[in-house]
């Protein structure tokens, strides 16, 4: 319009526009730089909130306003995502107490190892709280819920089942396979607090002598030379267990012969009495 000879105050008037407007020149963001080393640094350290962005900044000698790196950190839509926490079935809490019989509760937990090649062996321990006995420790590459329960059902073919089982929160004990079964056979579930180990003491001390004399000891070759050897390990820990728990029952209820309702002599060996199924 000033083209047509139309003054510029006049033109600015007909198109509704102020002259700062018309004037104004963009300018050029200085905010380039500085949001290329946030992404940087947010890339690098992926679990980085601004807060600790600003701080890398600042120790790197950038003067920078910790509100700018907020705006720009969210404008690059960098913002950690929170980790939900895993929902774990509510139970009640019970004292960890030893029991006066076997088969009465038993603890399970796993422990992990590798064999020459680098695959990894998942092994399933079950003490005896009462006891002390290895009940089973079982080898495998894997083990969900339902082979959980596989092995569980052999248990109980060959000595029965307990009045109840102390586990963590670990996804095979909580799978619907291990729930539906434990209340099939009137099992009790005592789930532990998570990250509270020391409230399944038993089997994590079990747990840590397994892994000095077995596991440490030993360079398992492949899944099945892993299976002899731990089976093996577990025989001979076995006695060891049952002497230990009739040595604690002798101080409990004052018999130094081991003679009570829990044992019996045979020969120059103590055995337990076999406890009938439940």
């Amino acid at each position: 319009m000033i083209d047509k000879g139309l003054s510029e105050r006049r033109a600015l008037r007909v198109v509704s526009m102020s002259p700062s407007a018309y004037r104004y020149q963009p300018v050029t963001d200085g905010n380039c730089a500085l949001k290329e080393k946030i992404i940087a640094l947010a890339q690098r350290h992926r679990r980085y909130g601004a807060g600790m962005i600003y701080l890398k900044l600042r120790q790197a000698g950038e003067i920078v306003n910790h509100k700018r790196v907020d705006r720009l950190y969210a404008e690059a839509g960098l913002q950690v995502k929170k980790r939900k926490r895993k929902k774990v079935a509510l139970a009640e809490r019970h004292p960890l107490e030893r029991p006066m019989a076997a088969n009465e509760v038993w603890s399970m937990d796993f422990v992990f190892d590798r064999t020459a090649e680098g695959r990894s062996i998942k092994s399933l321990t079950v003490v005896d709280d009462a006891t002390h006995e290895a009940v089973a420790i079982v080898p495998e590459r894997a083990m969900g819920g339902n082979q959980l329960v596989n092995i569980l059902e052999q248990l109980a073919a060959t000595r029965g089942l307990p009045r109840a089982i102390r586990t963590d929160n670990g996804k095979e004990f909580c799978s619907r396979a291990m729930l539906t079964w434990a209340h099939a056979k009137g099992v009790q579930l005592f789930l532990i607090e998570p990250g509270k180990p020391n409230q399944n003491a038993y089997i994590e001390s079990f747990n840590g002598r397994f892994r000095d004399e077995c596991l440490n000891e030993h360079w398992f070759t492949s899944l099945q030379h892993a299976r002899v050897v731990v089976e093996s390990w577990r025989r001979e820990s076995f006695h060891i267990g049952i002497l230990g728990w009739l040595s604690w029952l002798d101080v409990v209820q004052g018999d130094p012969l081991g003679l009570g309702p829990f044992g019996q002599r045979m020969g120059n060996e103590l055995r337990p009495v076999v406890q009938p199924d439940r």
